[in-house]
């Protein structure tokens, strides 16, 4: 007895007094019957021969209805009762206990009961198996946490296969846009030899680097090739307009200062205030004249056009002081002439391939290594350097993160 309990007013609510003790005076059975999980005890050969209240509870059934009338199995649904006699049940004898095991049980009024069921042989001093006793705990509440995990499992898989077909439906428009904004193919001229390659560093990104080639009349070829500032549906924009208005100004007026004039006039007057664009190209015209080329091009702010010659050498045409296209009003457009012979190759170039970064310390490229690379292959024709150059864009990996367009024309080497 507590000493003072009796006079203290708190006793009843801290636990002390003894209306708290009374209700700790619960006898085994009724802890046995009123549990809050189930239990029940069979023989070896599954008859129940003891069940408590609180499963009889959840199955709907009576006593009578239960004790030496039905098998544990009997309790089970039919794939339940299935994985009780071909695994739950030869494990059991094996090991002599099995633990937290998912079943599903049938109730009197039709639906399922999910539970999990643990299992131990109770053995005599002889050490043979006695009986068995079970415990049941209802797992509703973990089955409908397992259902939604499963849902949203679910959900989430067809959300990724969604945007993965998103994305291919994405990446096979913007394949095509790119597409309708670089030529079918190059025309094939007589006594030239030509190749162009666009290599895309992002599939689900639109570039912005161009060429074309096409011919003016029955000696007159025309050519350029440029990169607009940016990526996406508005570099595309700029690019389409670039493309068009170069190759109408060359058709009306084959010179190539004049073409770049006319299309820094429609970049300034397109793009004006707070989105200015413009972009760098080099244009010009080539004739053939006996087994040569004799090439006018002019340049607006674009890297320099190198040159293979048949003796193995390669040099870059410089066109220094060439600025922007669609930055100024008065911009200066530099033009330079030469003549290509046989086995002669000129390369027309973005800044995708210079600018890549190779080796461990992710280096520029640069325009060193780039003759270096072309002047081991001469006297390559076009189409022999367009390919080495391809191949040199893959091996970049993913130290090209810009798109590259090469445009190459050459005259075939005699015989």
């Amino acid at each position: 007895m507590n000493p003072g309990a009796a006079d203290d007013p708190d006793a009843e609510t801290t636990g002390t007094g003894p209306a708290f003790s009374a209700l700790l005076e619960d006898s085994a059975e009724d802890l046995y019957e009123s549990a809050p999980c189930g239990y029940l005890s069979t023989l070896m050969d599954g008859t129940i021969a003891k069940i408590n209240a609180t499963l009889l509870g959840w199955l709907g059934l009576s006593r009578e209805e239960v004790v030496g009338r039905k098998r544990f199995s009997d309790l089970l649904t039919v794939g339940g009762r299935l994985y009780h006699e071909t695994h739950f049940a030869p494990l059991l004898r094996m090991q002599g206990h099995l633990g937290g095991v998912a079943l599903e049980m049938r109730t009197a009024a039709g639906p399922r009961l999910p539970v999990l069921v643990t299992s131990t042989l109770k053995r005599g001093s002889d050490g043979e198996p006695l009986l068995i006793r079970t415990t049941v705990f209802d797992a509703t509440d973990r089955r409908a946490y397992e259902q939604e995990l499963l849902r949203a499992r679910r959900a989430a898989e067809e959300a990724r296969e969604q945007a993965e077909a998103d994305r291919a439906q994405l990446r096979e428009a913007l394949a095509v846009l790119q597409r309708s904004l670089l030529p079918d193919t190059l025309p094939d001229l007589p006594g030239v030899e030509t190749a162009g390659y666009y290599h895309t560093a992002s599939p689900m990104e639109l570039g912005g680097d161009f060429y074309d080639l096409f011919a003016l009349d029955d000696t007159r070829t025309a050519f350029f090739l440029g990169d607009v500032c940016g990526k996406g549906p508005q570099a595309a924009a700029l690019t389409s307009l670039t493309r068009y208005t170069l190759r109408a100004a060359m058709i009306q007026d084959a010179d190539p200062v004049d073409d770049l004039r006319t299309l820094n006039k429609a970049l300034m007057a397109r793009y004006t205030g707070d989105d200015p664009r413009y972009c760098t190209a080099v244009a010009g015209v080539f004739e053939r004249v006996g087994d040569t080329l004799e090439i006018r091009l002019a340049s607006g702010g674009h890297p320099p056009a190198l040159i293979l010659r048949a003796d193995g050498t390669a040099e870059f045409l410089s066109t220094l002081g060439g600025m922007l296209v669609g930055v100024l009003p008065t911009a200066q457009f530099v033009e330079v002439s030469t003549v290509l012979g046989p086995g002669d190759t000129l390369l027309l170039y973005t800044d995708g391939l210079t600018e890549a970064r190779v080796g461990p310390d992710r280096e520029l490229y640069g325009y060193d290594a780039l003759r270096s690379f072309a002047a081991a292959r001469a006297p390559a024709g076009g189409r022999a350097l367009v390919d080495a150059l391809t191949g040199l864009l893959s091996d970049f990996g993913d130290g090209l993160d810009d798109d590259t367009a090469l445009l190459a024309i050459g005259v075939p080497a005699t015989a």
